[in-house]
This record gives structure tokens, C-alpha cells and sequence, in this order.
């Protein structure tokens, strides 16, 4: 375990928290001024929000990410090999419990992992992944996930989803109250002396009403490039199959199908952006992610499973310091294992047929659809809301009792 990311993570997670909920004080002193002619009611109602927001991040931050996704929670009969995926590399990590199973009914390829601890954790997969990944690529995926929740990133990122959030949030509805209900025009019309410094705290207003989201979804950004690089490195550690991981990022670098329902406030905690286009090199200053290409020309570097080697291929491929704190380079190096025999990085087209299949039928299975096996061979599949009480098959014509 990287101690000293842990603790990272806990000290960033103060102090991001204090620079939002300081923007979030600063925002609503500046909205008490315009609307109510003293900044210190902007300010209670800003810290009111502020407190609100960090109890509903602490416990039901998660809950509402997944909300927001989209996403389905399963159960082992529903997707016994994703199940499998998942002990495996729960058992690798080290983490004392299994993480909640949840499918984003979504054809893009992406996943993500969200909770408020280890005890507590999560971790979502679209359909489109499950059906494009092999066993091995889902490993290196699943295993990504698990780092983050093993190197307690889940927590950070939660909060500060939640967060920023509400100052986009507030930010919006206040500039639009304060247009269409005539403020600037009434601060404008001011007499007196005080009418010049009405202006000014007016136009301040506006200004950090349009800065303060772009500043909060900066702050937010600054601490998700270098958790990446550190989630990939446990993933080549929990697999001991680098290779894994850098294959299914090529295959998620060269979709270019978004995520329906992610937002700004969720995009940093997905495996790689889920709203631009995707690019193996995009590399911009808001860029939530490091370039696809640079994670998987470390990957590719790699001579053994170790945090020690990462940092070692990471140097290599892109110079300069290393990535890993020195907690983890102390650990032994392990060799690499090889694919498995029973499904390679090779795409094969019975095995993409078994995937689709296995995925469809986890959906069905999240959307309360009910199976009737007819003697043909045909299998029907009843929706949760079929009034009739009969089923009739469309191939050989036996009719059957509809299921209840």
C-alpha cells in the first residue's frame, strides 16, 4: 500500500475542501451584497450550502454519482464472470471487502469507481465495455478501479464531485435571478455616492458568478492526472499483466462514443474523459486525464509487477521524476504473468459474441424482464409491465403462460 498517497489523498481532501468551501463563502458574500445590500447573509446561506453539501458528500456522495450515471447494481447470477473479475482482484489488492457491482446501460466504453471508504465502495461498468473487453483487459480495468479505491481516491474525488457541484449550482441560478429580476439595473439607477460602489460590487459579482466554477473545476482537475498514473501502476501490480490494461486503453482510446449521462462534476472519476472525443494523445490544460498514450507507453515499458517498476517505466517514457512515493518503490518486483490461454489480448469474434450475449442477458436480468425457455429453442423474454396473461412464441407458435 502507498502510505504516502493515502495520506496525500486525506490532506488534499482538507484542503481542497477549505479552497471550494472559500470560493463557495466568497461567492455568496458577493450575491448578499447584490441581492440583499449586505454580504453577510450571502455568506450564512453559503456556508449553510457549504455544510450541507459536504454531510450529503460524506454519506450519499457515492449514491448520487451513481444516480447520476445511471447505474444498476447486480448481483453474481446476473454477470458470474464480471463477479469473477472483481474477487480476483479484490482478493490481489488486499481490500477487506468486495466493492458493489453496478452495469451503466450505456454502449461507450468506460468505468469508474466511487465510495466513501473501503468498507463502502463501488464500481461501475457500461455494457459497451463489457461487451468489447476480454477477461484479460477486464482485469486491467477492474483493477485500475480497485486502485483507486485501495489508494483511498474515491473518497476525494466524491467530495469534490459534490462540491463543485454546488457552486456551478449557485453560480447558474444566481447570474440568471440577478438578469431577469432587474438587480443590475435597479444598483444601476442607484442615487447618491454609494451608487459608483454599487457598480463596482455589482460587476465584481458577475465576474467571480462566472469565475468561480472555472476556478473549483481547476482545483478539481489539478488532482486527477497524477491518481491516474497511480491506478495504473496497482492495476499491473494486482494483474502482474500490464499488457491487460494497455490493450483495453487502446480500445477505449479509439472509441469515440461519449457517456450519456456523465457531467463535468463526474468526468475526472472515469477511467479515461467520458465527454470529448476521444484522442490517444489529447493532452489540453483541462484535460481531466493524462494523455492515453503516454499510460500505455509506461505500461508497454514495464519489466516486472512492482510500483518500483512502474516509477522505473515511467521515467523511461517520459523523463523527469517518477509518479510513485517512496512507501511503494520499496516493494519486490514479481514477474510478469502471461495472457490466458482461455481468452488473449487477440480479439476473437466468439468470444465478442459470448461477451454481447453474457451483457444483454445482465440487462435483461437489471430491467425485471422475465425468460420463458419454449421447446424450439427459442428464448422469449417478457417486460415487467406485460398485462396478458398468455405468451406467444413468434417461431413455432406454442403458446405459454405469461410469467408473474
Amino acid at each position: 500500500m502507498i502510505w504516502e498517497q493515502i495520506r496525500s489523498n486525506q490532506m488534499r481532501t482538507t484542503l481542497l475542501v477549505v479552497l471550494m468551501g472559500v470560493l463557495l463563502v466568497a461567492l455568496g458574500f458577493f450575491v448578499g451584497l447584490i441581492f440583499f445590500d449586505n454580504g453577510i447573509p450571502g455568506v450564512i446561506i453559503a456556508v449553510i450550502v457549504w455544510g450541507i453539501m459536504n454531510l450529503i458528500a460524506l454519506t450519499q456522495g457515492d449514491s448520487i454519482v451513481l444516480a447520476i450515471a445511471g447505474a444498476r447494481k447486480i448481483e453474481k447470477k446476473d454477470h458470474p464472470k464480471l463477479f469473477n473479475v472483481v474477487e480476483e482482484m479484490t482478493i490481489a489488492s488486499g481490500l477487506e471487502k468486495l466493492p458493489d457491482i453496478y452495469i451503466i446501460d450505456d454502449p461507450a466504453l468506460n468505468a469508474f469507481a466511487t465510495g466513501r471508504d473501503a468498507r463502502h465502495a463501488s464500481v461501475a461498468i457500461t455494457s459497451g465495455l463489457l461487451q468489447r473487453l476480454n477477461r484479460d483487459e477486464l482485469q486491467g480495468v477492474i483493477a485500475h478501479e480497485i486502485g483507486h479505491i485501495r489508494n483511498r481516491d474515491v473518497q476525494l474525488m466524491v467530495m469534490l464531485s459534490i462540491l463543485l457541484g454546488s457552486i456551478v449550482i449557485i453560480s447558474y441560478y444566481a447570474s440568471r435571478f440577478l438578469f431577469f429580476s432587474g438587480a443590475g439595473s435597479r444598483r444601476k439607477s442607484s442615487s447618491g455616492g454609494g451608487g459608483g460602489a454599487q457598480i463596482i460590487v455589482l460587476v465584481i459579482g458577475l465576474v467571480l458568478m462566472i469565475l468561480a466554477p472555472i476556478a473549483a473545476q481547476l482545483i478539481y482537475f489539478a488532482v486527477s492526472r497524477k491518481r491516474e498514473y497511480l491506478a495504473d501502476a496497482s492495476s499491473a501490480l494486482y494483474t502482474r499483466y500490464p499488457e491487460g490494461l494497455a490493450s483495453a486503453l487502446e480500445k477505449l482510446g479509439a472509441s469515440n462514443t461519449k457517456v450519456q449521462k456523465a457531467n463535468q462534476a463526474t468526468a475526472p472519476m472515469y477511467i479515461i474523459n467520458p465527454l470529448q472525443k476521444q484522442s490517444l494523445s489529447a493532452d489540453t490544460l483541462t484535460s481531466t486525464h493524462p494523455p492515453i498514450t503516454e499510460r500505455i507507453r509506461v505500461l508497454r515499458t514495464m519489466s516486472g509487477a512492482s510500483y518500483a517498476e512502474y516509477d522505473k517505466a515511467y521515467r523511461t517514457a517520459k523523463g523527469g521524476a517518477g509518479v510513485v512515493p517512496a512507501s511503494g518503490l520499496a516493494a519486490a518486483t514479481v514477474s510478469l504473468r502471461g495472457a490466458s490461454t482461455e481468452n488473449g489480448p487477440v480479439e476473437d469474434l466468439p468470444g465478442r459474441i459470448e461477451r454481447t450475449r453474457e451483457t444483454s442477458d445482465a440487462l435483461w436480468q437489471m430491467n425485471d424482464y422475465r425468460t420463458i425457455d419454449c421447446d424450439c429453442g427459442t428464448r422469449l423474454r417478457v417486460p415487467p409491465n406485460y398485462r396478458s396473461l398468455t405468451v406467444r412464441c413468434p417461431h413455432c407458435g406454442r403458446v405459454h403462460s405469461a410469467p408473474r
